[in-house]
């Protein structure tokens, strides 16, 4: 049984529904003279932490949420929430609070009406599937096309970034871990 051929499809089908006029909303929250904080529980957590790294490689000071060495939030820094659902239940208390604190809220979520994006000051809807059912339909397990589409919409604003920043892929390169 051959199933790559249906998970590229389903994975280019929801990624001709990104709308690229939603990155182009949030990149004015994303800024090197901004500290940015990233969140997202269970696999969407690893997009997260994945978008982390790659904003750390182009030279910006981000966080990731539930590390050891993450500091406070303050009024002014830039909050990324990752949630399929946008329903998930820590992620909005924690959204909720960092939105009081004057945090600017960018989501990443599969549902336009979804607290998680109620929330944000700029949203980029992912439309895959999640674990709820919401999205395009896969024949994929639980939230895999979201996280795998979110990955690449993700690695899309880093690319954006990276080019309004005029960060080279050897800028980048600097950054990278050089003990290996």
């Amino acid at each position: 049984m051959k199933v790559i051929p249906d998970i590229m499809a389903e994975i280019s089908q929801v990624m001709a529904l990104v709308d690229e006029s939603q990155l182009d909303a949030a990149m004015p929250y994303l800024a090197k003279d901004k500290r940015i904080f990233v969140i997202g529980a269970g696999r969407s957590g690893f997009q997260a932490k994945g978008f982390a790294m790659r904003l750390m490689h182009i030279g910006y000071t981000d966080y990731v949420m539930g590390e050891t060495i993450t500091p406070s939030i303050q009024k002014g820094d830039t909050w990324v929430a990752v949630s399929g659902s946008g329903t998930t239940k820590s992620i909005i208390a924690d959204t909720e609070a960092a939105k009081k604190l004057g945090l600017n809220i960018v989501a990443f979520t599969s549902a336009v009406d979804s607290p998680l994006a109620k929330l944000a000051d700029a949203v980029v809807i992912v439309p895959g599937a999640t674990k709820t059912g919401a999205g395009v339909k896969s024949i994929q397990l639980l939230s895999t096309l979201f996280d795998q589409t979110v990955h690449i919409t993700l690695d899309a604003l880093t690319l954006k970034l990276a080019k309004r920043d005029d960060t080279s892929n050897a800028d980048a390169l600097h950054e990278h871990v050089n003990v290996e």
